[in-house]
């Protein structure tokens, strides 16, 4: 009996530090990284955009109309379009009909959208599923990224500093 008590308070503090282990790396500010070539297509009906020439900090959001979870954050991604915040979205393995459904449905946030039809773009980013943010500075460098919906904790947390380390970069 002694010995099971032992292996499930091992078992625990091993599951505590995991945990902890966890949520460090979530919340470390991560290093910048150069933003890649993108190869993405024009959303038909929709402004397009190329990074290169947006000024100023920006997010990037990566989704899929077939992806629940970016359903989920896109009340977010609408009340940051309302906070004046840029957004810019990427389509990741879409059709244009979907996209344009989904956009149509649930309101486009997004200053300019384009399609990755491949993936290759996602891929280069280094993304590793919908929905991913990324956090652009003002020198075109990615600054944070977070993949998983955006929540009000999210954005305090990581999101908002990140923008404003990214305005400071001019």
């Amino acid at each position: 009996m002694t010995r099971a008590i032992r292996l499930l308070a091992v078992l625990g503090i091993l599951a505590l530090l995991t945990v902890l282990g966890l949520r460090w790396y979530q919340a470390r500010p991560a290093a910048p990284e150069p933003m890649p070539a993108l190869t993405l297509a024009v959303l038909d009906g929709r402004a397009g955009f190329d990074p290169a020439a947006i000024e100023g900090p920006y997010l990037i959001n990566v989704w899929g109309s077939w992806c629940p979870y970016c359903q989920m954050e896109h009340p977010v991604l609408m009340a940051l379009q309302a906070e004046g915040i840029a957004i810019y979205g990427i389509a990741f393995r879409d059709t244009a009909a979907a996209a344009n459904a989904s956009l149509d449905r649930l309101g486009d946030p997004y200053a300019g959208v384009m399609l990755d039809v491949d993936g290759r773009s996602a891929q280069a980013l280094g993304i590793a599923g919908t929905p991913e943010t990324l956090v652009v500075g003002a020198d075109g460098q990615i600054l944070a990224r977070w993949s998983g919906p955006l929540t009000a904790s999210v954005l305090r947390n990581r999101i908002y500093p990140a923008l404003e380390r990214g305005a400071g970069q001019d």
